[in-house]
C-alpha cells in the first residue's frame, strides 16, 4: 500500500515538474498573427463571389439579346466586354488585397 501511494506520489510529482518545466521552457509568445493574416487573406475571396455573379448576369443577359437581335451583336459585344471589366474589378480589388495580407503585412 505505500509504495503504491508512493508511486502515485511521485509519478503526480513528476507529471507536475515536467508541465512546469515546459511552460519555462516554452516560447514568450504565441504568434497567431500568420494564421489570422492566412484567414483573412482566404477570407478576402467572398468578394470574388459577387463579381463572379455579376459577370454571369451579363453574360447571360448578352447572350438573350444578341439570340433576340442578332444584328447588333457587335454593339452588344463591345458593352458586354466594357460591364464585364466593370464587374471584374472587384475580383481584382480582392485579390489585390488578399496578396497584400499574405506578403506585405
Amino acid at each position: 500500500m505505500f509504495a503504491e501511494m508512493f508511486s502515485n506520489f511521485y509519478m503526480t510529482f513528476a507529471g507536475n515538474l515536467i508541465s512546469v518545466y515546459s511552460v519555462f521552457l516554452a516560447e514568450d509568445t504565441i504568434e497567431t498573427g500568420k494564421g489570422l493574416l492566412a484567414i483573412g487573406a482566404g477570407l478576402t475571396g467572398i468578394g470574388m463571389i459577387g463579381a463572379s455573379i455579376g459577370q454571369g448576369m451579363v453574360g447571360y443577359g448578352a447572350c438573350l439579346a444578341i439570340g433576340r437581335n442578332p444584328e447588333v451583336a457587335s454593339k452588344i459585344t463591345s458593352t458586354l466586354i466594357i460591364t464585364a471589366g466593370f464587374c471584374e474589378s472587384g475580383a481584382i480589388y480582392a485579390l489585390v488585397i488578399a496578396l497584400l495580407i499574405l506578403f506585405v503585412l
